[in-house]
């Protein structure tokens, strides 16, 4: 397993992989990180530059989060949300068959491992409302308002 951390303008990513794919990504505000890039990490981290940098909407890297069967369904359904939309929790939930599975389908978005990868960031209430967010509903602000569209300003303020 190899890791890694760079800075983005969210705070410090952590991040941790191997040759079969990126396994965790979490944000944090620690400075105190060691800063080396394994090689096997090179491509993530380029990849996150350009996101936050507005060249990148889709990332090209391989994915190995660990989890149930449940979370990698939800986490799958997650990957289909296009860059610069957002669902609802109970519209995922309906998408993946089950309207009632509201609240697990909410437990396995808060579980993503793969913070900005697996975009659980575009997932907001029924009403559109920011509800819960593991990096802080102030970082899940800030990725919407970056991936709304060119003729928006903020979405949220």
């Amino acid at each position: 397993m190899y890791e890694a951390v760079m800075d983005t303008p969210l705070g410090i990513a952590c991040i941790r992989g191997s040759d079969k794919g990126i396994t965790e990504i979490r944000v944090s505000d620690d400075h105190a990180l060691k800063r080396t890039i394994p090689k096997v990490l090179r491509p993530v981290c380029e990849q996150l530059n350009e996101y936050f940098e507005g060249s990148r909407k889709i990332f090209e890297v391989p994915l190995n989060p660990e989890g149930t069967p449940f979370q990698h369904k939800v986490w799958a359904a997650l990957l289909e949300i296009p860059y610069g939309k957002k669902i609802s929790y109970l519209d995922l939930a309906k998408k993946l068959g089950d309207p009632k599975a509201v609240r697990a389908v909410a437990g396995a978005n808060a579980k993503n491992p793969l913070w900005i990868l697996i975009p659980c960031h575009r997932v907001v209430g029924t009403d559109g409302s920011l509800t819960g967010y593991a990096g802080g509903l102030h970082r899940k602000k800030w990725l919407l308002n970056h991936e709304s569209p060119s003729g928006q300003t903020v979405l949220f303020t």
